[in-house]
C-alpha cells in the first residue's frame, strides 16, 4: 500500500508540475512586462525549471519502490520531500495563505511522507 501512495504523490507530483507551467506561461508572462526581453526570457526559463525538476521529482517518486532499495526510496522521499515542502512554504507566505499552489505542494509533501 505504501508504494501505491508513494506513486500517487508522483502522479500529484507531476500533475502540480504541469500546472505550474501551464499557469506560468498563460497567466504570469502574458500579463508581465519585464525588460530588456533577454532578462524576460531568462526569467520564463528559470521558472519552466522548477516546473522540470518538480516533473523529475515526481518520476522518481513513481519509480522509487520498484529500485529494491531501501537506501534509494529513503533518499528520493527526503529530497523530494525537502524541495516540494520549499516550495510550498515559499507559495504560502508568497500569498499569504490565499493560494491554491502550497496547498497542492503540501499535499504532494504529505502523500510522499505516507508512503514512506
Amino acid at each position: 500500500m505504501r508504494d501505491l501512495i508513494l506513486q500517487c504523490a508522483g502522479v500529484a507530483g507531476i500533475i502540480v508540475a504541469l500546472i505550474h507551467g501551464v499557469l506560468g506561461e498563460t497567466k504570469v508572462f502574458a500579463k508581465a512586462t519585464i525588460q530588456p526581453e533577454s532578462l524576460r526570457t531568462l526569467i520564463r526559463l528559470v521558472w519552466q525549471a522548477g516546473t522540470v525538476a518538480w516533473i523529475g521529482g515526481g518520476v522518481l517518486l513513481i519509480a522509487a519502490p520498484s529500485m529494491g532499495s531501501e537506501s534509494a526510496r529513503h533518499w528520493i522521499v527526503v529530497t523530494i520531500v525537502a524541495v516540494y515542502a520549499f516550495a510550498a512554504a515559499a507559495n504560502a507566505w508568497w500569498s499569504r495563505g490565499r493560494g491554491f499552489g502550497w496547498k497542492a505542494l503540501g499535499a504532494v509533501v504529505v502523500l510522499a511522507v505516507a508512503g514512506y
